[in-house]
């Protein structure tokens, strides 16, 4: 299967440059990225909301900035404006509830004039599309008071379970794994977590939740990968069998649900950059596409035939898409590069009218979409930059 894909359109859209009430507009110097090697890219930073609109999330220095949907389907979009959390570093854990809830989840450093920095984790909670969202809540670190530990934990992967209820995963300064989670209630459990029993984690987590509600991570560690699973939201963590061995680029792991309880794992080799995906108890399967950060993914009908869709910031810098019939690696894939340069990771998501949204920020800060054209297969309409 081959995606198309349409020539980029410098079309502003309506309510480009205007923020709405709800917060504070982010000066232009805010909207430039940082280095690309400054973090991992993150990349489920483009939610559908309970009224179907889509809101985009890009973290920086100063907060959050977001972009809105003015209607479900589009076109038109509100923002950027800045969510404000001092401090906040760039990177971004996204978190959907089936009720349409997004939570947002990143570290905040604060200089300290005594020694080394205030490092934590810090939580926030839109509960409807374009509204305010809940305070930034600090969620402490797994080291506690020791400051100089807590500069060495890793970055957060979050999943959402059955109850609506967040479950926080990171790799702490000691090379094992720490997690956190919510009860139904919304309050916050004490730091918890397994040992990773003689071998350091040395990469970020990737959580993932099946249908049946299980939550599966996996973290590389050197040259194999670690892999725990949840298997009921009040259980404790399990180490898991399957565990492959591979070579993973930083920050590069993601996952998909590709069958009734199975997850399909993602992530870029380290030593040539191309992807991989792997189911448990297979081998992980090539699938070309050199690039650079996580693999966005999205599972949807294409033509009556269940695919997955995959997309990924290529080695030129722009976003590349390709497609291929769900859990039939075999039938191979073409990566297509499509608009301009990017910063960090693409997105994907379906609209409110059920079609394929590609989004990608640009080298500009601004936020690029392109959404799916109302004819067979895969081929997106022109670029839009918000």
């Amino acid at each position: 299967m081959r995606p198309r894909s349409g020539r980029t359109s410098r079309r502003q859209g309506e309510g480009a440059d205007k923020a709405p009430d709800t917060g504070g507009k982010p000066r232009r110097e805010h909207l430039a990225p940082g280095p690309d090697d400054a973090l991992p890219a993150t990349t489920g930073w483009l939610p559908r909301g309970k009224d179907g609109r889509l809101t985009a999330y890009a973290a920086t220095a100063d907060g959050v900035l977001r972009w809105t949907e003015t209607r479900p389907g589009g076109p038109d979009w509100t923002g950027p404006e800045l969510l404000a959390a001092r401090g906040l570093l760039p990177y971004l854990s996204v978190a959907r509830s089936a009720e349409g809830f997004v939570h947002l989840l990143g570290v905040r450093r604060r200089p300290r004039a005594d020694g080394p920095d205030d490092t934590d984790l810090v939580h926030a909670v839109q509960f409807q599309t374009g509204r305010p969202i809940r305070d930034w809540q600090s969620l402490g670190n797994p080291h506690g008071k020791d400051r100089e530990r807590g500069q060495d934990i890793g970055l957060p992967s979050a999943v959402l379970d059955g109850t609506g209820s967040v479950h926080l995963f990171l790799r702490n300064a000691h090379g094992g794994l720490s997690a956190k989670n919510q009860s139904p209630t919304g309050r916050w459990g004490p730091w918890g977590g397994a040992d990773a029993e003689g071998t350091a984690l040395t990469g970020e987590t990737a959580a993932a939740v099946t249908g049946q509600g299980v939550i599966d991570i996996l973290v590389p560690a050197g040259g194999t990968m670690v892999r725990w699973r949840r298997e009921k939201p009040d259980a404790g963590l399990e180490r898991a069998g399957d565990e492959p061995s591979a070579t993973v680029s930083p920050g590069t792991v993601t996952a998909e649900r590709t069958g009734d309880g199975r997850l399909t794992f993602y992530w870029r080799d380290a030593t040539d950059s191309t992807v991989r995906a792997w189911r448990p108890g297979s081998r992980p399967v090539p699938l070309g596409g050199p690039g650079t950060g996580p693999l966005a993914l999205l599972r949807t009908p294409v033509d009556g035939h269940d695919c997955t869709i995959l997309a990924q910031r290529g080695t030129d810098g722009r976003p590349a898409v390709a497609a291929y019939p769900t859990e039939d690696e075999a039938a191979g894939l073409h990566w297509t590069p499509t608009g301009e340069p990017c910063a960090g990771a693409p997105a994907l998501a379906l609209d409110g009218q059920g079609r394929v949204v590609l989004a990608a920020v640009g080298a500009d800060g601004t936020l690029r979409v392109a959404r799916q054209k109302a004819e067979p297969g895969l081929a997106l309409e022109a670029w839009r930059r918000i």
